[in-house]
């Protein structure tokens, strides 16, 4: 039996860092983000319901998605935020439950990378929740330094999620990604050495 194991964190946590080392070692990865933004692409009804919700000043001339713009309006504003989470929810599900049935065709293992994992309920299509864990004044510190947030700015995006100690709590998996790529690294080997998906 294929077993599905669904990755989160919270921003700047480091997921990306852990999906690159499943996906190196070669198993299947589901990409939330990546699915995200395949069903707000022209001509999708995902777009066409932001669209309608939002107004066309969401839209660039060209009919694509105004991401700059739209984080401007969700991020300041939580109930605008729920109710786009709330539109495209259906569409991202539908997307990557389409994923998951055909990858898990491929391996014994397949990743299943969703940054809202907890928050929109994904647990039930997973068999088990891996959380990658930094405090969250690493967070701050890391988010400020990536995308040159001031301190408020910064604050409002982890606040947007689940704090992450809630996160850590519920999953099966912690990967603790406060040290060195190589000290993580580790930790996912030791975890597909102890279930026998390497050797």
């Amino acid at each position: 039996m294929t077993r599905v194991l669904g990755l989160t964190g919270g921003i700047a946590t480091g997921k990306s860092t852990v999906v690159s080392i499943f996906r190196a070692l070669g198993f299947p990865i589901v990409d939330g983000d990546e699915i995200a933004r395949l069903i707000v692409e022209p001509g999708k009804p995902a777009l066409a319901a932001i669209a309608d919700h939002f107004g066309s000043a969401v839209l660039f001339e060209n009919g694509e998605l105004n991401r700059k713009k739209l984080g401007e309006i969700i991020f300041s504003n939580p109930p605008k935020r729920e109710a786009l989470d709330q539109l495209l929810d259906p569409y991202l599900r539908e997307a990557i439950l389409q994923q998951v049935a055909e990858k898990k065709q491929e391996a014994p293992l397949v990743i299943v990378d969703i940054p809202l994992l907890f928050e929109r309920k994904y647990e039930s299509v997973v068999d088990q929740v891996a959380v990658v864990y930094v405090p969250e004044s690493v967070q701050l510190t890391r988010l400020m330094a990536r995308d040159q947030l001031s301190e408020n700015e910064a604050w409002a995006r982890i606040r947007s999620q689940l704090p992450i100690d809630r996160k850590k709590e519920q999953a099966a998996v912690v990967f603790d990604n406060q040290g060195s790529v190589d000290a993580t690294k580790k930790q996912v080997m030791d975890w597909l050495k102890q279930e026998h998906f390497i050797s």
